[in-house]
């Protein structure tokens, strides 16, 4: 008896994915399988109730606090890709993995997802899937499936399947962040509703101030309040998200060289981020920082990848490590006409003197004010020399 595992959300694409499985692989059982990294609960409703209706066996696999720990890693990585903070993309390894779990302790021969050719998705399952030695299927991609084609099959198949928002917009939720693709939002030049958000409120007038405690780079209490992982990032994204914080609307760049129109809501990443970069900002070295910045670059950039497992980002974690031993401290950030701005920030570890830096002392320790002069003299010094000939 051969047996596939499916990453299944009970969407039009993983639904159609089930009977195809059957039909055009030869696959006698479809284990479907759907992993918790923070969707809304009407999601898992949905999954279940449409594997009810395809007499489909259905695991669902609980990964939110391995996910939340991905993504504070991602904060001391300083996490964004073009600009906005990774969701999706942090997302996808941990389902992968949680699924070829479940598709080894069922002695599948193959694992299956629901992925077109055309976006990254494919891409980041596969890495964590590839490795293992089951066989990948991807039958909208390898049979070339249309949305128009699927919705037509399941026409056929009297599928249970419903379009999701109403077929208008395609949405992808996580505990980190929500897009919204598709639809008129594939055009560049429209201007999108404000009901397509749901995570952020419009800016308003009120402002708040919220105090977040970081320990070795990852935020462990949010106004004196230690909390969870899974936790912090929910309180923060309801609270940030009612000042309008955490909108990035772009032209994304995906790994295939297709550029996408993307919407994305991230107000506790976006808060986060905003609050782990204040403070590295004032414990780590000039060096340090600028050093950095590379690193956190190739980081997310793998991140995007899907590749977390590579090589290279154990080199990478080993260098952002030994720089979070010194992010230590407390950040307040101001919530204000959408923004969440870094105004004040302490640590043990401050690489600053208040005194040597203040405008009211005269020396630097033991060092005089008049004893830059001779590095004054000498500063530019080679440019004076190349725009005088």
């Amino acid at each position: 008896m051969k047996t596939v595992a499916l990453a299944f959300s009970g969407g039009l694409d993983t639904t159609v994915c089930v009977p195809l499985l059957e039909e055009e692989y030869g696959y006698d059982e479809v284990i479907g399988v759907t992993v918790d990294v923070g969707q809304p609960e009407e999601e898992f409703a949905e999954a279940e109730e449409t594997a009810e209706a395809l007499d489909l066996d259905h695991y669902v696999v609980d990964a939110k606090g391995a996910f939340a720990e991905q993504c504070l890693d991602a904060v001391k990585a300083n996490a964004t890709y073009q600009s906005y903070p990774l969701g999706t993309a942090l997302a996808r390894p941990v389902i992968a993995e949680a699924i070829l779990d479940v598709a080894k302790e069922n002695d599948c021969e193959a694992i299956a997802h629901g992925c077109t050719g055309k976006g990254n998705d494919q891409l980041r399952f596969e890495a964590v899937w590839r490795a293992s030695d089951l066989e990948v299927i991807a039958p909208v991609r390898e049979m070339g499936l249309t949305r128009e084609w699927e919705m037509g099959y399941a026409d056929e198949h009297d599928l249970p399947v419903e379009g999701g928002n109403e077929g208008v917009w395609s949405i992808d939720t996580n505990l980190w962040s929500r897009s919204v693709e598709g639809g008129n939002l594939e055009d560049p030049g429209y201007v999108p509703p404000e009901d397509i958000y749901e995570w952020t409120e419009q800016p308003s007038a009120e402002t708040e101030l919220v105090e977040i405690e970081f320990e070795d780079g990852k935020p462990v209490a949010v106004d004196g309040e230690s909390m969870d992982a899974v936790s912090l990032i929910e309180y923060l994204n309801e609270l940030a998200g009612k000042h309008g914080v955490g909108r990035t609307d772009l032209m994304e760049d995906r790994m295939l060289g297709l550029k996408v129109r993307e919407n994305y809501e991230h107000p506790a990443a976006t808060t986060l981020l905003n609050a782990h970069e204040a403070l590295e900002g004032l414990v780590l070295t000039k060096e340090e920082r600028s050093f950095k910045t590379g690193i956190d670059q190739q980081w997310a950039e793998k991140a995007y990848e899907g590749l977390l497992s590579a090589p290279l980002v154990d080199a990478l974690d080993g260098f952002i490590d030994t720089t979070q031993e010194k992010v230590t401290g407390t950040v307040t950030i101001k919530f204000e006409g959408g923004q969440a701005r870094a105004v004040a920030r302490e640590s043990e570890h401050a690489v600053y003197s208040e005194d040597a830096a203040s405008f009211n002392t005269e020396t630097v320790g033991k060092i005089k004010q008049d004893d830059a002069t001779g590095v004054a003299k000498y500063h530019g010094y080679q440019a004076r020399i190349a725009n005088d000939e």
